[in-house]
């Protein structure tokens, strides 16, 4: 066998690395690589007048990163607040014992527990289930104890305006959105929302100039213009927003899931029954909506200026819940575990984890036995996500490290849970929707 000299067995090794990795070989006449071009920072935010500076374009969450917490959150109490819908109740956990400290009444059917914009409050909305009982509860964080309540009609959820000048009252079976006082909860306007059926969950643009509401009954999202009291327009979404033969098969007005033979892909099935959009949130660069649909399976992506859905993400049965990580790098989606409405106990519940730079789903977490994870918020560490269990009577917490679960009895059809205190600067409404 002929050998090669050390000397030629190195230099031909070294080219072959080089030739592999795609390295220019060494040579005595090789001209230096060009100097990398840094890339340029994202352009500066001018927000709306009134609204907070946004210190960092490239994320919007840089304000809720773990340990950045307002000096209005001093004193409160670290705890999980639950409210039970069928029992008309709110369960207080205390987080370090995973223990229910105690429960109050509130009024009719309470959907979402509600920091206010200033972090000072919290607020129970009890939207009474199209009666003319809806209310408000207020909460003291200092104390975890109820105070007076609020007539207020309809309050399926709450937001408030990014200058925190008003606050925004999601009148679901109005299909309207009522734009109160913060401290009186009077009346000064409203917006209506006609195209816009079962108006629910929103977030706003990083400028605060435009906010985004899903329409949960006829499978939509709605644009508006806050500074201009209008709706921009409303767009349909759906999983098959690419196929226009698959989409000419959804049937309007189906309310539990129906599925027929793809005529495009033999063994497959399409889903002719409606989208259900459920909770919304921004991207932190704030250029694309995540849209989470409990019909659907996933999660739509939309871009906001556009006004088009560009992709859909597939996770998990009911997809409802969408909660960023502290760092902003990592969205965490509930997965209900059922398409219906009023699903059953022991679903095929878990919680996806989407990468926000690749908008991938980097892993799965089951539910032990199965569940229905729905609405809650991030520890304020980021060392764990709260989840109420809405058809299993109990609240999860995920280990946001291994995805390991710990379980709490609460009351009848948990939903809307806060986690409390959170870091931010201020709310913009819903369960901790802080920037």
């Amino acid at each position: 066998m002929n050998r090669l000299p050390a000397l030629a067995l190195a230099l031909t090794t070294l080219s072959a690395l080089s030739a592999a990795s795609g390295l220019t070989a060494l040579r005595s006449d090789a001209q230096p690589a060009p100097a990398a071009v840094p890339a340029k920072p994202p352009a500066a935010i001018q927000p709306a007048p009134g609204v907070m500076p946004v210190p960092d374009a490239a994320n919007l969450y840089s304000e809720t990163a773990a340990g950045k917490m307002s000096p209005n959150v001093a004193g409160a109490l670290q705890r999980i607040y639950v409210p039970n819908h069928k029992s008309h109740t709110v369960s207080v956990i205390d987080p370090a014992t995973l223990k229910v400290t105690h429960t109050f009444k509130v009024g009719l059917y309470p959907q979402h527990v509600v920091p206010s914009w200033d972090l000072k409050t919290l607020f129970v909305a009890n939207n009474a289930e199209n009666s003319d009982k809806g209310s408000l509860t207020v909460v003291d964080p200092t104390t975890a104890k109820p105070g007076k309540t609020i007539p207020v009609d309809d309050p399926y959820n709450m937001y408030w305006t990014p200058d925190g000048k008003h606050a925004i009252v999601v009148a679901e079976a109005h299909k309207r959105l009522d734009f109160r006082d913060p401290q009186t909860f009077a009346l000064d306007f409203s917006i209506a929302t006609p195209d816009c059926a079962g108006i629910n969950h929103a977030d706003f643009s990083i400028d605060g100039r435009t906010a985004f509401f899903t329409c949960e009954f006829n499978g939509s999202i709605t644009k508006v213009d806050l500074a201009g009291r209008k709706v921009l327009g409303t767009i349909t979404l759906s999983r098959y927003f690419e196929r226009p033969d698959a989409l000419a098969l959804v049937k309007v007005g189906l309310k539990t899931p129906k599925y027929v033979a793809d005529p495009k892909a033999p063994g497959e099935q399409i889903c002719v029954t409606p989208g259900m959009p459920q909770d919304v949130r921004f991207s932190p660069d704030g250029k694309t909506l995540y849209v989470a649909d409990m019909m659907a399976d996933g999660v739509h992506v939309v871009d906001p200026q556009s006004f088009k859905q560009v992709a859909f993400i597939p996770t998990g049965v009911g997809a409802h819940g969408l909660y960023p990580s502290r760092d902003g790098k990592l969205l965490y989606v509930a997965n209900r575990g059922s398409n219906y409405v009023h699903g059953k106990p022991k679903g095929k519940g878990s919680v996806s984890v989407i990468d926000f730079a690749t908008a991938k789903v980097l892993k799965t977490w089951p539910v032990p036995g199965g569940g229905s994870p729905d609405m809650g918020g991030v520890s304020a560490d980021g060392k764990h996500l709260w989840l109420s269990g809405r058809y299993d009577d109990v609240v999860y917490r995920f280990d946001t490290t291994s995805g390991a679960v710990d379980f709490v009895a609460v009351g009848k059809q948990p939903h809307g849970l806060a986690v409390w205190p959170q870091p931010g600067r201020y709310n913009l409404g819903h369960t901790g929707n802080l920037r």
